[in-house]
């Protein structure tokens, strides 16, 4: 968590020909299975309790585009059969309806758990894992990569600085510190710690008491 998976998947849909169509990202351990369906795939008025008028689901409002299934390793099972049948089918059919929309979708997918071991105990499905499992990319935490911790850093104080009409300056302390820091919080947890220098700065220099 927190190392840009989101900003990963938008970079990939920004640099493609799918640029000019929608991009879509929904984490699937945040809603409830039964509202996640209707997310994804939509239904028809009427067809559950609160189905006050029918609604376009995200795969279909992507179409063209990129759809971003964050946290895909805490869809239930009943919700990995739906996605990989609009997966391998390429069409989705409403909850309540029987009228099958097709779609055009790249679909991006990420999660902070072990797949393969998920598969192994039986809480996610294998045939789901490898049709997902064409193009792998790992995004390693912080702490492991290198001087990209310093130059994230900079990169949130400029912005941050830009926005206050000031130009800062950094104590060599301040950077061996950042080096040295294991950083569990990640990418989200780096730019945290930037906001928060900035607030406690008085001026542009910034030095270790601040960190």
């Amino acid at each position: 968590s927190g190392t840009g998976k989101e900003l990963t998947a938008r970079f990939i849909h920004e640099h493609s020909k799918r640029k000019d169509s929608p991009f879509v990202a929904i984490n699937c351990a945040a809603i409830p299975g039964e509202v996640l369906e209707s997310e994804l795939f939509g239904h028809l008025k009427g067809a559950f309790t609160g189905a006050t008028q029918d609604r376009q689901g995200l795969f279909e409002f992507a179409s063209d585009g990129t759809i971003f299934l964050d946290e895909v390793g805490d869809m239930t099972m009943d919700e990995q059969i739906a996605l990989l049948r609009v997966l391998q089918e390429r069409k989705v059919v409403r909850i309540g309806g029987d009228k099958v929309i097709p779609v055009d979708v790249r679909v991006i997918c990420a999660t902070n758990k072990n797949l393969l071991e998920a598969v192994e105990k039986g809480t996610f499905r294998n045939d789901l894992y490898y049709r997902l499992n064409v193009i792998r990319i790992v995004i390693p935490a912080l702490r492991d990569r290198g001087e990209d911790k310093i130059l994230l850093f900079h990169y949130f104080l400029d912005r941050i600085s830009r926005e206050r009409g000031w130009h800062y300056e950094l104590d060599p302390e301040v950077i061996f510190q950042l080096r040295r820091y294991h950083w569990p919080g990640n990418v989200r947890e780096l730019h945290n710690v930037a906001e928060r220098v900035v607030s406690l700065a008085e001026g542009p220099r910034i030095s270790l008491i601040h960190l």
